[in-house]
């Protein structure tokens, strides 16, 4: 079975030169057909001659330059119109002379630089060639000026296709460079769940090491405990690389090991945390889960960070149809020094929930503490 699409793209394929160039052959075989002849186009009223020998360069000057009209789209008319001018002069009339309009079109879709001057010089050679006609035929004036808006408007559907084809192409660099800009936001979102997290951590427990040089024991346990934290940090790191990846697939999903992971990891920092997980999370969540455990991830990050020691409270309810999220740290607790937050971590959560149609709030609380709630719909059907 002939395969259409594997054709065609080697069609596509080809030299320009190599596509067109059956064009200008059709032209060239109709010229030559007995029906066909002294039937082409006809301006000024030069009286009908049968093709002798010169006919045969006047056919094949107004027809193989159809080759190149798209490479060379200036030397392309140049050529057809000298053919056509011969053909009119003379009186052929053969059918090949109607190539001066798709010579036309290509000059006006594809001529680059000096078009203006393309189409002046073009235009100045058919007053010349009116001229000529005029007096050697028997049509009148008028007649001249309209064909000449004829071939005007053969111009101008060659502009208009380009101008198409340039707003076409711009469009596709706009979706481009939007979906570029899109994918960079994604991959600076995530290393930024993933690493800020981490190294707030760490930062807090290499912070606390420093106060525990008289106590080995607790000093061992700390620089202990950072080490895991570096580990941890390079295998989320993996994961990530591996969800990034274009050939991973479109379905998101938390890291293995679900929320736990985090709350432990919060704890062994040094952060008071007190977990409650409610239901079961949906098989059919598909990104909600991811989402949740970025807004557990993130209110933990920002607890130890600038409320480290303080008591915090998470509790996840897994319904039928979105997960509720709400975590709460009290205001009171020895401060990080740990540099401040930009802001980009909850402006990121709220975009998420957002674009699964949820409601995320990260507000102060009346005792001065700080409450995280997100709503996200699992987008499952009870």
């Amino acid at each position: 079975m002939i395969d259409h699409r594997r054709l065609l793209a080697r069609w596509r394929r080809l030299d320009p030169v190599v596509r067109d160039l059956p064009l200008g052959l059709l032209f060239l075989a109709a010229s030559f057909l007995p029906a066909l002849q002294n039937h082409g186009t006809e301006l000024g009223g030069v009286p009908s001659r049968p093709f002798d020998g010169p006919a045969i360069g006047v056919l094949l000057l107004e027809t193989l330059p159809l080759a190149g009209r798209r490479r060379w789209p200036a030397l392309c008319l140049a050529l057809v119109s000298l053919g056509f001018a011969v053909d009119q002069v003379r009186g052929y009339h053969s059918p090949a002379s109607t190539a001066l309009a798709i010579a036309l079109m290509s000059a006006g879709a594809y001529a680059g630089r000096r078009r203006r001057t393309t189409a002046l010089l073009f235009s100045a050679s058919y007053v010349v060639l009116s001229v000529v006609l005029f007096r050697a035929g028997s049509e009148p004036a008028v007649e001249f000026v309209t064909f000449y808006l004829l071939l005007v408007f053969a111009w101008g559907v060659g502009a208009w296709l380009r101008s198409t084809r340039a707003a076409e192409a711009e469009r596709r660099r706009r979706v481009a460079e939007d979906t570029l800009a899109a994918e960079r936001t994604r991959i600076a979102r995530e290393l930024h769940d993933v690493v800020t997290h981490h190294v707030t951590a760490m930062v807090v427990q290499a912070e606390a090491a420093r106060y525990l040089t008289a106590a080995p024991e607790r000093l061992a346990e700390t620089l202990t405990a950072i080490t895991g934290t570096g580990r941890r940090a390079i295998t989320d790191l993996r994961y990530l690389l591996d969800l990034l990846n274009p050939d991973h697939g479109p379905q998101a999903a938390p890291p293995p090991g679900g929320l736990r992971p985090l709350v432990d990891h919060a704890r062994q920092a040094g952060q008071p945390v007190e977990f409650t997980e409610e239901g079961t999370p949906a098989e059919s969540a598909g990104s909600a889960d991811l989402v949740a455990y970025r807004v557990v991830q993130e209110a933990l990050t920002n607890a130890l960070k600038h409320a480290h020691g303080s008591r915090t409270a998470v509790r996840v309810r897994h319904g039928e149809r979105e997960i509720e999220v709400e975590i709460s740290t009290a205001g009171s607790g020895s401060r990080s020094r740990s540099p401040g937050g930009s802001g980009r971590g909850l402006a990121g959560l709220r975009e998420r929930v957002g674009l699964l149609g949820g409601d995320f709030s990260a507000d102060a609380d009346g005792g001065a503490g700080f409450v995280v709630r997100a709503r996200i719909p699992t987008g499952s059907r009870s």
